[in-house]
Order: structure tokens, then C-alpha cells, then sequence
């Protein structure tokens, strides 16, 4: 489907099919909400390329999301490039001591990996900036700069998530 097949459709009809694809995708196990986003994408997408296993309820740890068999805690962050803004700031991170890596991803618009990358936490703690007035951590980064990162786009995409 393409858009201007969409735009025949009235904003009935677009909430109604939103609401149908995002079912879909829970009952497929790519997300466990409602409503898609890229960090449930980005969840599902790692976890699934490197066998990590998230808690069984809809809840995430609070600072990790994650685990792999050794035991590493893994905090998954995905950003979706829209059109417009073109920031690449990831979601808040409440807490930089509880994980052990930050796995981040960026989607294009039509959620095709753009980039993935294993980030230490010491580069996220050395990268990230304090708002107090949210209690929270901003993570300012580059992908392509961050140094002692292994990207595992390869590994990603293979997972039948990249372009048909």
C-alpha cells in the first residue's frame, strides 16, 4: 500500500487499519502493546538476533531491558527518523549504573535499520547529559563516532526486518 493509496482513505478508516496492524504485530510478538513504537521494534529486533530474553509481562526492568544468558543487562533504546524533526535523540534513560550496555538502533522512516550499535556504558555515562527538571539522562551521541562500539546492522537486518 502505498500513500496515495492512503489518502483515498478518510481518518476513520486510517485509525481503524492503524489499529488492525497494531494488533497484528502483538499477536505476532513484535510488540507487546497497542501501539508500535521503535523502541518495541528495536526490543524485538535485538533480542531476537542475539537470543536475549526479556521479562514475560509488558514491563521493562527500570533500567534495563534485557538480559543475555551471561547475565549482561541490556538497555534497548530506538529512534525512528521521521521526515521531520531529523533528531536522532534517543528516549530518556533514567538510570546510567543499572545496565551494562546500551543497545541502540535507528530506523528510517518505514522502520528500516539505519543503524545499530553496542554502546559501553562508560562511553553512554561519559556521552549523556543530566536534566534534572525530568530526572533524567540525555544520551548525545553519533553512532558512527562512538568509539569501542560493534555494530550489529548485519545481524539486525537479517532478521526479516529490512526492506521486502
Amino acid at each position: 500500500m502505498n500513500d496515495n493509496e492512503l489518502n483515498t482513505f478518510s481518518v476513520a478508516e486510517l485509525l481503524r487499519l492503524h489499529v488492525g496492524i497494531s494488533k497484528q504485530l502483538r499477536t505476532r510478538g513484535i510488540v507487546r502493546g497497542e501501539n508500535v513504537s521503535a523502541g518495541e521494534l528495536a526490543e524485538f529486533l535485538f533480542c531476537r538476533s542475539y537470543e536475549w530474553w526479556t521479562q514475560a509481562n509488558t514491563h521493562s526492568e527500570k533500567a534495563f531491558d534485557a538480559m543475555d544468558d551471561e547475565g549482561k543487562r541490556y538497555q534497548i533504546k530506538g529512534r525512528r527518523m521521521h521526515h521531520r524533526p531529523r533528531s536522532r535523540q534517543l528516549s530518556a534513560i533514567r538510570d546510567l549504573e543499572e545496565f551494562d550496555m546500551l543497545a541502540a538502533v535507528l530506523f528510517d522512516h518505514d522502520y528500516r535499520v539505519l543503524r545499530a550499535a553496542l554502546i559501553p556504558t562508560e562511553v553512554v555515562r561519559s556521552r549523556s547529559k543530566h536534566v534534572k527538571h525530568d530526572n533524567k539522562w540525555n544520551f548525545i551521541r553519533n553512532l558512527p563516532q562512538v568509539p569501542a562500539m560493534v555494530c550489529p546492522t548485519g545481524c539486525v537486518i537479517t532478521c526479516g526486518m529490512g526492506p521486502s
